[in-house]
């Protein structure tokens, strides 16, 4: 019997139903769960997150084998799949609890994803990344080390399969 050793990854991009979908798409992705991390209030309900009364982001913790693909890999599709520069909201979705962060399991990951964040500005800056009134974009990505994840209720997990859809009708970021 073969035993794999797996690891997990948590990142916050928006809506979880389309940024669960985009993992899931990733050979060497084992698992995902959408859920809720980052506040304060135990055993959040979708309502209550979107009520603004917890504190936390929407989320997707990924299950992933490290021999197949890599933190780093990860992180990339992380950038990929939404715009890191917009605060609390992304595209149509406003609020805190669609805030863009990653959620580090380890001090390798908190490295990596900062490294990676810098990386990432960098390229923005050297693309000419100018908003509105030529003010630089910011990366405004939160890195912080994972608190508990609360599993979002059932009829939340794997939303799009379940009703199939490829993705949310959001445009991603290349």
């Amino acid at each position: 019997m073969v035993c794999t050793v797996t690891e997990t990854a948590i990142f916050a991009a928006g809506c979880f139903w389309g940024v669960e979908a985009e993992f899931r798409r990733a050979d060497g992705v084992i698992g995902t769960r959408v859920g809720y991390i980052g506040g304060h209030k135990e055993d959040p309900t979708y309502r209550q997150v979107c009520g603004h009364r917890t504190g936390h982001a929407e989320a997707v913790e990924v299950t992933f084998d490290p021999d197949q693909i890599s933190y780093e890999a990860l992180l990339e599709r992380f950038w990929a799949t939404h715009d890191p520069t917009q605060k609390n909201r992304q595209g149509p979705d406003l609020g805190s609890q669609y805030r863009s962060a990653i959620f580090t399991t380890s001090s390798e990951q908190l490295e990596q994803a900062t490294r990676s964040r810098d990386e990432e500005q960098q390229k923005l800056e050297e693309n000419g990344g100018r908003g509105l009134l030529h003010h630089r974009k910011r990366i405004a990505t939160q890195i912080t080390p994972a608190t508990t994840f609360w599993p979002a209720e059932d009829y939340h997990q794997q939303y799009l399969e379940k009703r199939g859809q490829a993705s949310c009708n959001v445009a991603l970021r290349h």
